[in-house]
């Protein structure tokens, strides 16, 4: 589904879900940020057995607010249930291309009866804004609306893109999407990522590597083990051998300074049926879950996983099948890239601290965005750095004030930087 203008019979996100949209005129960006962060976070935008429209009642709302700005919108259907949403601003005059990049849809908030609030309920308490995706990211799109719309307002030169992309928190199927659209390839300059990161400017993230080993053997009766081949014991020692490959390349590259160590983690172990305790398994699962640093090449360790599940399993007399579920490599803007320059610039100007660099412990829709279609990006965005997925989530509404006031400057600050007129003459993106 692609959805480039609106029409008088079309019907609004707002009257879709129910609720209001904030003011488009109004003067205070602030308050209509956090008005419409609490909106995104009462609508329940994770998935379910049962949902099939995850982020569907989040974009078209978005998507009416940023044509009731005057912006161009696109909402295209990546998956079922599962738009992206696309605003383009075109400046006064050609120039640079800033893109600030966001998703609505969340993790499962778990059992209701752990959180001391309703897990959506969007209210404010002590300045807290409560609710699942209120940090990871709801804050942060509606910050980065409220910027775009605050920089459009005051006037700029070049073109800003605000993209709201589904399934960041599965396999980011929209980043991925938009990574091969003609937008993405038609000269996007930087990108700011608004992820929780507690204040941190964060140019570099963590890359991850999600796993599958398979190890092969033969069934057998339980009381006839000299029958089969059984692949759990060479599973016991396949994982000491990765606990061993995990110290030996951490003691390689050491920690980074804003990231930390590497991590290669087995998160879940399969094999046999509790229903047929007498019966050797003919195969045994493990998922590994890899976190890795700038230095450590993906190619590289990924041949020496499958080395050391090959060999295990030969001495053993099973096979073995490493499958690559997905390969995120890590990010590693340069400081002195221009979009984390007019962060930097933009946080001290709206804070009167100098920023502090950090890094992502995950990945991000950046990840893809840098991996498939080589752009810079930079996370900064409201809320804690280690809130995300946890209960009783909150995001402290100053944070929302400061990153979409820090946002709006760092917008003013790149675009008004270098001379690229020219650049961005098109109009139909």
């Amino acid at each position: 589904m692609t959805d480039s203008e609106s029409t008088d019979a079309e019907v609004t996100g707002a009257q879709r879900t129910g609720a209001e949209l904030p003011r488009q005129d109004s003067a205070d960006l602030g308050a209509a940020a956090v008005a419409l962060t609490q909106t995104l976070v009462r609508l329940p935008t994770f998935v379910t057995g049962d949902l099939d429209d995850v982020e569907t009642p989040a974009a078209h709302l978005i998507a009416d607010l940023m044509r009731s700005f005057g912006w161009i919108v696109t909402v295209e259907e990546v998956a079922a249930g599962r738009p992206n949403v696309v605003g383009v601003i075109h400046g006064e005059t050609p120039g640079r291309t800033l893109m600030f990049e966001g998703h609505v849809d969340v993790v499962t908030p778990g059992d209701s009866e752990n959180w001391s609030f309703p897990p959506f309920s969007g209210d404010i308490v002590d300045g807290r804004l409560q609710g699942r995706g209120s940090a990871d990211m709801k804050a942060g799109v509606a910050a980065m609306i409220y910027a775009a719309r605050g920089a459009q307002l005051a006037g700029f030169a070049g073109r800003i893109v605000v993209a709201v992309l589904a399934d960041e928190e599965g396999m980011m199927v929209g980043a991925k999407h938009f990574a091969g659209t003609e937008l993405a390839a038609s000269g996007i300059d930087g990108v700011i990522v608004g992820e929780p990161e507690g204040g941190e400017v964060c140019a570099v993230a963590k890359g991850a590597i999600r796993l599958r080993v398979d190890l092969h053997g033969a069934m057998a009766h339980g009381a006839m083990p000299h029958q089969g081949r059984n692949p759990l014991p060479t599973m016991g020692s396949f994982l000491m051998g990765l606990a061993e490959l995990e110290r030996q390349v951490a003691e390689s590259v050491g920690a980074h300074p804003h990231l930390g160590r590497f991590y290669l983690t087995p998160t879940v172990v399969a094999a046999g049926d509790p229903s047929q305790v007498n019966v050797i398994p003919a195969s045994a699962s493990v998922y590994l879950d890899i976190r890795t640093i700038p230095g450590i090449g993906h190619n590289g360790l990924l041949h020496l996983i499958t080395r050391l599940a090959q060999q295990i399993t030969a001495d053993a007399g099973l096979t073995a099948v490493v499958t690559v579920i997905d390969d995120r490599p890590p990010v590693d803007t340069p400081e002195d890239a221009p979009v984390v320059r007019a962060l930097l610039e933009a946080h001290e100007a709206k804070t009167g601290r100098a920023a502090v660099l950090g890094g992502v412990p995950g990945t991000t829709d950046g990840t893809i965005l840098t991996r498939d279609a080589g752009l810079q990006t930079v996370v900064y965005g409201p809320g804690g750095k280690w809130i995300a997925h946890m209960q009783d989530e909150y995001v402290d509404v100053a944070d929302i004030l400061t990153c979409r006031a820090v946002y709006q400057e760092a917008a003013r600050i790149f675009l008004s930087s270098g001379d690229l007129a020219g650049r961005n003459e098109r109009t139909d993106s």
